[in-house]
C-alpha cells in the first residue's frame, strides 16, 4: 500500500418499507450517489472506478445504476457478499486508493427488496444454499422450525447466550428499545417511533426470545461513499471534510465458526473478533479510543455478541453492558446512533455504506440531534452469513 484513503463524500436515501415508494434501484442509486458527489463537491467525471453492491438485483445492475450518474466508461465491479455487501464495496474502493491505483473511487450499495422475511420457512431452500453448513449446525443443536430461518439461527444464538451466561429477555429487548429511541432523530430511518423495553417484549414473537421489534426489517434504499487519496483531498481542498480510513479488515469463517456446534459461533462472533483484532493492531488504536460505533444489529442478540467480539466487555457480560446504559448517550460508547439495522432499516447492499455515512456525519460533527459529543474515532461493523465480517476504523 502506498498511501492513505479518505471518505470525502457520503450520501444515502431514506430507507423505506418495500413497495411503498415508486422507484427503481437505479433511481435510489442516483439519489444516494448524487448526494455523495455533492457532499464532496465534485462531479462524476472525477470518479475513476466504481464498486457497486447489491444482493437481489440482476447481474450488472451496478452498471445500470451508475449510468444514472454518468456515462464515462469507467470500470464497474458488481459486489455481492450477503449482508456485508456494502462494507465489501467500500473495502474494494479503499484498496484501489491505498494501492495507488486510483485517486477517487465510488462505493455504492442499494437494494430493492420484497416484503416479508428473507428466505423460506421449511428448510427446503437450504439444501444447496451457501449457508447450508451454517443452518446444519443450528439444526443439529436445535432442530429446524417453521419460522424465518435467519430469525431462527439468531434466536437460537440468543437462547444459548441466556442459558450460558444468564442474559435476560429484558436485556435483549433493551437493544431494540435503545435503537428505536436513537432512530427517532434520524430523518433517513425507516422507523422513527420510540418503544420501551416493555413494548419490545410485548411485540409479535418471531422466534423465541426475539420479537418483531428486535429484528431488522426488509427495506428499500441506497447509500454511497466517495473514497479519495491524499492527493485528491489536497488538490480539491477537502481536508476539512475528509475522514480518514485508519484501518479495515475482512474475515471469513474458519473452523472456529463450526467446531463448537454453537449458534453463537456460527452467526459470526469469531469472524468479528478476528477482524477487530486486525483493525486495532493495524490502526494502533483500541476499543477504548472509539467514541461512536455503527454495528450490525440484524437481531438484538447480534449487537450483544458484537460488544463481546469487539472487546467492549468480556464474554457473557454484554447484557450487563446494555442494562447499565454504557452504549447510549451518556455512556462509554454510543452504539448505533442512526437506529441501527433494527430501526433505521436493512436494505442489504446499502447497509455497510449507510453505516459509513452515519459515522462520517458524526465525526464531522454534523449529525444534528443525534450528534455524539466530541466524536473523533468511529468504528463500523458489517457482517453477512456465509460468511464475511468487515470492521472499519475511521478518524477525523
Amino acid at each position: 500500500m502506498t498511501g492513505k484513503a479518505y471518505l470525502v463524500g457520503v450520501g444515502m436515501t431514506t430507507f423505506v418499507k418495500p413497495e411503498t415508494r415508486e422507484w427503481q434501484y437505479w433511481d435510489m442509486a442516483k439519489e444516494a450517489g448524487g448526494a455523495a458527489l455533492a457532499d464532496a463537491g465534485v462531479g462524476y467525471d472525477a470518479v475513476e472506478q466504481a464498486a457497486v453492491g447489491y444482493c437481489f438485483q440482476p447481474s450488472t445492475a451496478g452498471q445500470r445504476a451508475v449510468y444514472e450518474l454518468g456515462l464515462t466508461g469507467i470500470p464497474v465491479y458488481n459486489v455481492n457478499n450477503n449482508c456485508a455487501t456494502g462494507a465489501t464495496a467500500l473495502m474494494m474502493a479503499r484498496q484501489f486508493v491505498e494501492a495507488g491505483v486510483n485517486d477517487c473511487v465510488l462505493a455504492l450499495g442499494f437494494e430493492k427488496m420484497k416484503r416479508g422475511a428473507l428466505g423460506g420457512s421449511d428448510g427446503g431452500d437450504f439444501a444447496t444454499s451457501p449457508v447450508a453448513r451454517h443452518y446444519g449446525v443450528m439444526a443439529a443443536a436445535h432442530g429446524f422450525e417453521r419460522t424465518p430461518p435467519t430469525a431462527q439461527i439468531f434466536g437460537n444464538a440468543a437462547r444459548e447466550h441466556m442459558e450460558r451466561y444468564g442474559t435476560t429477555a429484558e436485556q435483549l429487548a433493551a437493544v431494540g428499545a435503545k435503537n428505536h429511541r436513537h432512530s427517532a432523530h434520524n430523518p433517513y430511518a425507516q422507523f422513527r417511533d420510540v418503544h420501551t423495553v416493555a413494548d419490545v417484549l410485548a411485540a409479535t414473537p418471531v422466534h423465541r426470545p426475539l420479537t418483531k421489534l428486535q429484528c431488522s426489517p426488509t427495506s428499500d434504499g441506497a447509500a454511497a461513499a466517495l473514497v479519495a487519496s491524499e492527493r485528491f483531498v489536497r488538490e480539491h481542498g477537502l481536508a476539512e471534510r475528509a475522514v480518514e480510513i485508519v484501518a479495515q479488515a475482512m474475515t471469513t469463517d474458519t473452523e472456529e465458526s463450526f467446531a463448537s456446534g454453537s449458534c453463537i459461533d456460527v452467526v459470526g462472533k469469531p469472524m468479528t473478533r478476528a477482524a477487530a483484532r486486525q483493525v486495532f493492531a493495524a490502526g494502533g488504536l483500541g476499543i477504548e479510543d472509539v467514541n461512536v460505533i455503527e454495528l450490525h444489529d440484524c437481531f438484538s442478540v447480534n449487537e450483544l455478541l458484537t460488544y463481546e467480539a469487539l472487546g467492549m466487555c468480556a464474554d457473557g457480560e454484554s447484557g450487563k453492558l446494555i442494562a447499565e446504559g454504557a452504549t447510549t448517550y451518556g455512556g462509554r460508547w454510543v452504539v448505533n446512533p442512526s437506529g441501527g439495522l433494527i430501526s433505521k432499516g436493512h436494505p442489504l447492499g446499502a447497509t455497510g455504506l449507510a453505516q459509513a455515512a452515519e459515522l462520517v456525519w458524526q465525526l464531522r460533527g454534523t449529525a444534528a440531534e443525534r450528534q455524539v459529543p466530541d466524536a473523533r474515532v468511529g468504528l463500523a461493523h458489517n457482517i453477512g452469513l456465509g460468511g464475511a465480517a468487515v470492521v472499519t476504523l475511521l478518524r477525523k
